[in-house]
């Protein structure tokens, strides 16, 4: 784990295995491995049944299987060994005097750096593949100028058997050149989006209070469009490329006059298309945000459903969509048109070239400046170089669209991680572990927005249970979010002990802390893993003393596979109160310092609560704990109340105190009562 957070810190992404020694061969070289289950190595090389390691503490070495498998597999009777894969990522590439974190060709670029062998296969199929076809036109001249010309079957017969020959030889490469570029495309594109992603979780909690889902679901499908541009429209551009030089010669060596016209009308046909090219940039633009609403409302509309149908809404919420997906289809119309002006105007160039070129041969043959066959095999070459030059002009409008994307995805790049590396972070709490909140005043981003904590002084002594109670609004939630730093104060500081909070790593902080928000995520997965969070191999004893703690016993026991049972997505299929004691097993499974509930119980029926309530009592015990509730039975055994009423304190004291003040706290009592809980 060390070694695993140290190279992503520096720009590697990073991936814990085990493997088997065949599937060694699979990987891509350097990996550490865990040796002798005592330090580690660095394999970098297997060639001819030798493994080549770097050990720290016998320099380089090469091994054979035998000696190789008995340092690396854990016991002789076990037949894989723990190795740690690591690959580059941008960040790697970044120096330090560089001003701005963004995405950049260059290290686009990079990610085929892996592949450079499977990129000299390609350029070698390229090269056997343009051999091939530039064979074909000189066979088509020959059976018309001398098969046909001498009446010679036998040679008609030779030159079919070596066009059908070239046919299987260009239908073969063409075959291994689409499973590599499969195999590059796939790699690539994971390693694309696992960056992205690895940047994603590097992101303030923020970023997602202003983004939609359908937003950054959009910008992660616009990696796609990259990935497409690198491995088919740039690859196969240069065989195009390649394939216009050549034939280009071959038919200036033809007739210079026909090469005269093909040329001008390529100038022609290319300076049309790109006359395009601003038009398609600002539709492309106005396309994704519709298509942001389209993924927004879609992922809306399905984790929704039982709200929708609640309230009768099915043909007011269809109407939306449908809605945005006129507007959709109103940007397809116009993106047709636009294609339609573009490809109205190439046809028309390439129509006249085409007639022109005709013209010109025909006249040549019948002037005697040239063979029948060299009129076909012109023809032929003819067809061979139009078609690179409308690649090449695809090459160009997908270089734009991978332009735009790249330049989406970099408004991800260039937002700062919530975890800098340049700062030098704290990893060890204070001594003293009270938390204290300063002059804390906080909005909440959006342009216009009142206050939701005003100048407040707050202090969550060590070892103690404080509650925060008022009506909602008051921004009780937020104090939790502000200790969890999922947001900065606009003013003053939170303090750990003497220590800013703002200098303790993010990570450090919260493997500390213990938390149940309204909105806790259950995943779907086992309870087990539910529970235990973050660990590939729960602890079984945290685990049932969690289980215990949260009165979750007969709830797993009621389970076809007990703790192995499958929770649904999102946990469906169980309960609001289920759902929260398994939150609460959560934040109790971590053993944190400081436990931190929002509404931790407001859905646990009167039975529940008491059981749980008296069992957190225990384990609260020397912890610092912050507890927002409305209950009075969740509140009145802390030692601090604190009452929060329109950002600011109002009152604080135990819960006898602030009853016989017949206060704030105490009108919160009576209605409550009143309500008859």
């Amino acid at each position: 784990m060390g070694i695993s957070e140290a190279a992503e810190k520096i720009g590697f992404r990073t991936q814990g295995v085990k493997l088997t020694l065949e599937q060694l061969d699979e990987i891509h070289l350097p990996c550490i491995l865990h040796w002798r289950q005592n330090h580690f190595v660095v394999l970098y090389r297997v060639k001819k049944g030798y493994y080549h390691i770097a050990d720290p503490a016998n320099c380089k070495r090469k091994l054979d299987k035998k000696e190789f498998a008995a340092n690396w597999f854990a016991h002789e009777e076990l037949h894989n060994g723990i190795s740690l894969l690591l690959n580059q990522t941008p960040t790697f590439y970044e120096r330090e005097e560089d001003e701005t974190r963004t995405l950049k060709w260059n290290a686009v670029l990079r990610y085929f750096a892996t592949y450079r062998r499977l990129f000299v296969q390609l350029t070698l199929g390229l090269l056997v593949g343009t051999i091939l076809q530039l064979v074909t036109p000189f066979l088509t001249q020959s059976v018309v100028d001398i098969g046909i010309n001498t009446r010679n079957l036998n040679f008609i017969h030779l030159i079919l058997i070596a066009q059908i020959a070239l046919f299987i030889g260009q239908v073969g490469v063409d075959f291994i050149r689409s499973w590599i570029l499969l195999h590059i495309s796939t790699r690539v594109n994971i390693s694309i989006l696992t960056d992205m992603l690895i940047k994603l979780m590097k992101l303030p909690m923020k970023f997602y209070e202003t983004k939609t889902t359908g937003d950054i679901m959009q910008r992660m499908a616009d990696q796609q469009r990259i990935e497409s541009f690198l491995t088919g429209s740039m690859l196969g551009t240069m065989f195009s490329f390649i394939n216009l030089i050549v034939f280009g010669f071959v038919l200036a060596f033809y007739h210079a006059g026909i090469f005269s016209i093909f040329l001008g009308a390529s100038i022609l046909y290319t300076g049309w298309i790109l006359l395009f090219l601003k038009s398609r940039r600002e539709l492309d633009h106005r396309r994704f945000a519709v298509a942001s609403d389209n993924q927004t409302a879609i992922v809306e509309l399905v984790e929704a459903m039982q709200e929708i149908k609640l309230n009768n809404a099915e043909r007011q919420k269809r109407w939306l969509w449908e809605g945005i997906q006129a507007r959709l289809f109103r940007f397809k119309v116009k993106s047709l048109a636009l294609a339609q002006y573009q490809q109205a105007g190439s046809m028309a160039i390439n129509q006249l070239k085409s007639i022109l070129i005709t013209f010109l041969s025909a006249k040549a043959v019948i002037d005697g400046d040239l063979t029948l066959g060299g009129m076909m095999a012109i023809q032929y070459i003819v067809g061979m170089v139009s078609s690179p030059i409308g690649q090449i002009l695809g090459f160009i409008q997908s270089y734009q669209d991978a332009q735009i994307s790249l330049e989406r995805i970099n408004e991800i790049y260039r937002e700062p991680d919530e975890e800098p590396m340049e700062n030098e972070w704290m990893r060890e709490l204070p001594k003293d572990k009270s938390i204290t909140l300063l002059g804390v005043t906080f909005r909440y981003p959006g342009a216009g927005n009142e206050p939701v904590l005003t100048d407040v002084d707050i202090r969550f002594p060590e070892g103690k249970t404080t509650a925060i109670v008022g009506m909602s609004g008051s921004g009780k939630t937020t104090i939790l979010k502000l200790i969890l730093r999922f947001f900065e104060p606009e003013s003053g500081e939170i303090r750990v002990g003497q220590q800013k909070l703002a200098q303790i790593g993010f990570s450090s902080w919260r493997d500390q802390c213990g938390v149940v928000m309204q909105d806790g995520f259950i995943f779907a997965d086992t309870i087990e893993r539910n529970i235990a969070v973050g660990d590939e191999y729960p602890d079984p004893q945290r685990v049932n003393h969690a289980i215990r703690t949260a009165n979750l016993q007969e709830f797993i026991e009621e389970q076809p596979f007990g703790l192995k049972t499958k929770i649904g997505v999102a946990g469906k299929g169980i309960s609001q109160g289920q759902r929260q004691r398994l939150l609460i097993a959560r934040a109790v499974y971590k053993n944190p310092r400081y436990i931190l509930f929002d509404e931790a119980t407001n859905a646990l029926d009167a039975n529940n609560e008491r059981v749980i309530i008296d069992n957190l009592i225990g384990f609260l015990e020397g912890r610092t704990a912050i507890i927002v509730a409305h209950r009075l039975s969740t509140v009145s055994h802390a030692d601090n109340i604190l009452v929060l009423d329109k950002g600011r304190i109002v009152e604080q004291g135990t819960h006898w105190e602030l009853t016989e003040r017949r206060g704030e706290y105490y009108q919160l009592v009576k209605n409550q009562l009143e309500l008859g809980n």
